[in-house]
Parts: C-alpha cells; sequence; structure tokens
C-alpha cells in the first residue's frame, strides 16, 4: 500500500496540515495539503500546500523567499492531520505569516479580545510580489 492512501482525506480529498519550527517547537502556521502537495513536500524536502482560495498548489515561500525545509513529516493517531517539523527560511527568526509575522497564530485573548502578541518583523508590502 502507498504511504497516502493510508491517509483519511476529506471529502475535498484535502488533510489539515500543522507546521511545527523544529528548533523551538513553534507552531508556525496550519494549512491544507491534497494528495499532490504532501507526494511533492516528501519528494522535495520543502512545504507545499494547497491553496483552497486559489484553488492550486502553493510552493510556500514561492514569492516571499520564506521557505520551510521539512525534516519531517508525522500522522496523528486517526490518520486525518499531517504535523511538519521545519526550518523557516528567509530571515531571523524566519517569517512564516502573510503578515509578516513569524508565527501566523500571533494573536491572544485578552481581556475578551483578540490582541497582537507578536511583532511584525518585516512588512508584508516588501515581501510580496505584486
Amino acid at each position: 500500500m502507498d504511504w497516502l492512501d493510508e491517509i483519511k482525506w476529506d471529502a475535498d480529498g484535502l488533510v489539515p496540515v500543522i507546521a511545527q519550527e523544529r528548533d523551538s517547537g513553534d507552531v508556525l502556521m496550519f494549512a491544507w495539503m491534497n494528495r499532490e502537495a504532501l507526494a511533492r513536500t516528501a519528494e522535495l524536502g520543502q512545504a507545499v500546500y494547497w491553496s483552497r482560495s486559489r484553488r492550486k498548489l502553493w510552493h510556500k515561500g514561492e514569492e516571499s523567499g520564506h521557505l520551510q525545509i521539512v525534516h519531517e513529516l508525522r500522522l496523528d493517531c486517526d490518520n486525518d492531520v499531517v504535523l511538519m517539523k521545519i526550518t523557516q527560511q528567509g530571515h531571523e527568526p524566519g517569517i512564516a505569516c502573510h503578515t509578516g509575522r513569524h508565527s501566523c497564530f500571533f494573536q491572544r485573548l485578552e481581556n475578551g479580545a483578540w490582541t497582537a502578541v507578536e511583532p511584525v518583523l518585516k512588512d508584508p508590502e516588501s515581501i510580496y510580489r505584486k
């Protein structure tokens, strides 16, 4: 059996993926992969996601240069969530979020409101090509 056949893909042929920084343990982002994206990720050793909004493969860092080097792929106990241990490239510390922050999880609930608790490391306007 192909290792991809062991994954429980959702009705749209997708699996949720968590990108965790190998060295710090920080959870940097959550995204989706289809079968082709996961196969390419394993083959390249770099994260390739499925963009639901653009309906196409998205090689992380293709525009920004903020590649994710994949060291390890793990599958949860239900075979329906993938965890990637990665090194985030492109800036020190690495920028994973399109807002120019280290992590997409930069908002914390404080006193009934979401508050940004991580700084913008680089202006997103200077990261992405138009």
